[in-house]
């Protein structure tokens, strides 16, 4: 399940709110006066840079443990090839996005798996994605920006069973049908971010785990299309050496020799020490960014998350995360402050080996911030490896805000026939990651609005 969190990592200022008139609908995108929408080609996946003694861990959690903390007793899996179909009102970017990502899972992960077509009198696939409106979620799942459901084809099904044992994971002893509910009204970017986490979850591994640093499974929300990392497991899950009913420890007997054949340079990596998370931290990360919190509660709660994670001697990016969200929360009324925290939440990055894209999203914040002083040099020079990072990650809506940032600050140094073309380019992009045009022009307005240029 991805959690429908706060969007604390790509605002800069507060949010916007979408006029009636401008609902997010494929024709508004269809009939877009901003230049043609950009897509991402070539993955470009970083194999895992972990010792196969940490992945094997992480790969336990993983598999024997809901998000909620509870015991799983077996592993499961498809055990014959899985075959994908969508059906409700799909957006028209998800087509593509589909078809590459299952490229990636049958050349990356070795899964054999297809799509198929949907017939209302044939046999349900393995896996059906049905594209609902984002209401009809949270109707469903109040918290949840979209799911994966065992033992069901469709949200009416899931409403009859919710409560059956059918639709119980804990219960679960081997996978022959799923279905994911993604939302058809939201933008390109957050309809693909939710294929690739709950495709990879309805297949793959049940958990999210904070201390995984370069995954899907955290509920972070940093990395949103699958990683090296994320393959590898996948891969490992449908070894042949596994098989759906094994236990934990079965399991992980086979594990060490299973992970010296697909990923031999994990053997290289010495093992570092895991450190689990506290619920009490995960609760309150989830109540200072989940939707519902007043503003008090949240400044509760991440000064508990920073609390915690100073206390258990946290040095890696869990900790600076907390930091990250506190910068947040307190940019618009203490902005000194904000950027203290900022600070403090790279120099936590900087210690944790695989951190680059949340680095990316610190940059954001660090940039704006010399945008507004006047300091266009310093932006620049914080900006450009930011890009590069979030086009190697396929963030489109952190590339577009990043590249709209570097507009404003070559136009304090002077640079404004360059500033015209990277704002132009960058509209490809934001058409993308924040879908209509309202968004996309309220995302403009947002980082014009910085520099003190466009104040005077």
């Amino acid at each position: 399940m991805r959690l429908a969190f706060v969007p604390l990592c790509l605002a800069l200022g507060a949010c916007v709110s979408a006029p009636p008139q401008d609902a997010a609908t494929r024709a508004v995108i269809a009939d877009s006066a901003l230049p043609p929408m950009k897509a991402f080609s070539d993955p470009r996946p970083v194999a895992p840079r972990l010792s196969n003694g940490n992945i094997a861990a992480d790969f336990l959690s993983l598999h024997f443990q809901l998000e909620s903390g509870r015991a799983l007793p077996v592993f499961t899996r498809f055990e014959t090839p899985i075959t994908v179909q969508v059906t409700g009102k799909p957006p028209f970017s998800l087509g593509g996005d589909l078809r590459r990502l299952l490229t990636r899972l049958r050349t990356e992960a070795g899964i054999q798996i297809q799509q198929v077509k949907a017939t209302p009198n044939g046999p349900p696939a393995s896996v059906t994605i049905q594209a609902v409106s984002r209401a009809e979620i949270r109707r469903a799942l109040p918290q949840a920006a979209c799911f994966v459901v065992p033992n069901v084809s469709s949200l009416a099904e899931f409403k009859r069973e919710r409560r059956s044992a059918k639709t119980n994971w804990a219960l679960l002893r081997a996978r022959t049908k799923m279905a994911i509910f993604l939302p058809y009204d939201a933008s390109p970017q957050e309809v693909r971010d939710c294929l690739h986490e709950e495709l990879a979850q309805a297949i793959g591994p049940l958990n999210d785990l904070y201390r995984l640093r370069e995954s899907v499974f955290n509920d972070d929300n940093v990395h949103t299309v699958l990683t090296g990392f994320d393959m590898l497991v996948l891969r490992a899950t449908y070894a042949p050496e596994l098989q759906s009913g094994m236990n934990r420890e079965q399991v992980a007997a086979r594990l060490p020799q299973l992970l010296a054949r697909l990923n031999p340079g994990g053997i290289g990596y010495a093992a570092a020490p895991v450190s689990a998370t506290p619920r009490s931290w995960i609760d309150a990360v989830q109540t200072a960014l989940g939707p519902g919190s007043t503003s008090p509660a949240r400044r509760r709660a991440v000064n508990e998350a920073m609390t915690i994670a100073r206390d258990i001697g946290w040095t890696d990016h869990r900790r600076a995360f907390s930091h990250y969200i506190a910068a947040r929360m307190m940019q618009s009324y203490d902005p000194e402050t904000a950027q203290r925290h900022y600070a403090t939440a790279l120099k936590y990055f900087d210690l944790t080996p695989g951190t680059e894209l949340h680095k990316a999203y610190v940059a954001t914040q660090l940039v704006a911030y010399s945008i507004t002083q006047g300091d266009g040099r310093n932006a620049l020079a914080r900006v450009n490896p930011a890009i590069e990072v979030a086009t190697r990650s396929e963030n489109a809506a952190l590339l577009a805000t990043l590249m709209l940032l570097k507009a404003e600050a070559l136009d304090l140094t002077g640079q404004t026939a360059q500033a015209r073309a990277v704002r132009l380019d960058s509209l490809g992009w934001a058409r993308y990651g924040f879908g209509t045009d309202w968004a996309v022009r309220a995302k403009m307005r947002e980082i014009a609005t910085l520099s003190p240029i466009n104040k005077s």
